[in-house]
């Protein structure tokens, strides 16, 4: 199989985890970029940021339409997002690969353990 359309794939198991749980396709886009499709890790952490945002906008443009989804509730953790994801954008770069990755393994255990639980 050629890399396009392993890429492919990805964004599908992605995008179609970010729609089934509102929210996640990150988690799973990059292990599947940098084990299954050979890209750089810190590559693939700057990708999923970039996609993310698209598959979220889809995913609330379903949610809006076939449930009830309240945009008023959306502001204040809205701000607090915008203002993490402008001082991680800022760090992305001074941290290293290595600690990248361990802080997403953190978080995907403490989500995990949560659920469990």
């Amino acid at each position: 199989m050629d890399n396009k359309a392993k890429l492919r794939i990805s964004g599908a198991v992605a995008g179609g985890i970010n729609g089934l749980f509102g929210g996640g396709g990150g988690m799973a886009l990059v292990p599947l970029l940098t084990k299954w499709c050979g890209v750089e890790e810190k590559k693939a952490f700057a990708n999923c940021v970039a996609v993310i945002f698209p598959f979220c906008v889809i995913s609330a443009a379903v949610y809006l339409f076939r449930t009830h989804l309240d945009l008023t509730a959306a502001p204040p953790y809205l701000i607090g997002g915008l203002i993490g994801g402008l001082l991680g954008g800022r760090l992305f770069k001074r941290v290293p690969t290595v600690w990248l990755r361990r802080i997403f393994a953190v978080f995907l255990l403490y989500g995990g353990v949560r659920y469990l639980l």
